[in-house]
């Protein structure tokens, strides 16, 4: 069972690692996937980062707070990506930033009160 006190955090990183990894799958499908390199790698990133400060936090681990630290800067930059191909009508990016930027407020929540 997960930590209560993480339990906000723990669920705003899964979601963000399931979003990101649907916008890694979906960015493949498009026509152009060559543009969309950097896009693929930060989804990838900051899923495998997401999974990992879940995985910390459901320890209860004193380190919890620098994986948030570290997952809510991942989020902010997949965001940031996400948001120039969303701009264009891409809709798993949309999605995608929208999870990253929840993600990074709780993350920097969860850092500043552990």
């Amino acid at each position: 069972m997960a930590n209560q006190q993480f339990e906000e955090c723990i669920d705003a990183c899964a979601a963000c690692a399931v979003a990101c990894s649907y916008c890694a799958t979906e960015c493949l499908k498009e026509s152009n996937p060559e543009n969309l390199v950097k896009c693929i790698q930060l989804d990838l990133e900051c899923a495998a980062i997401c999974r990992s400060a879940a995985e910390v936090m459901s320890l209860g681990s004193r380190f919890s707070a620098h994986f948030c630290r570290i997952c809510a800067d991942a989020c902010h930059a997949c965001a940031q990506e996400c948001e120039r191909h969303a701009e264009m009508g891409m809709e798993h990016c949309r999605l995608c930033a929208e999870a990253c930027r929840q993600c990074a407020r709780v993350c920097e929540q969860m850092a500043t009160s552990v």
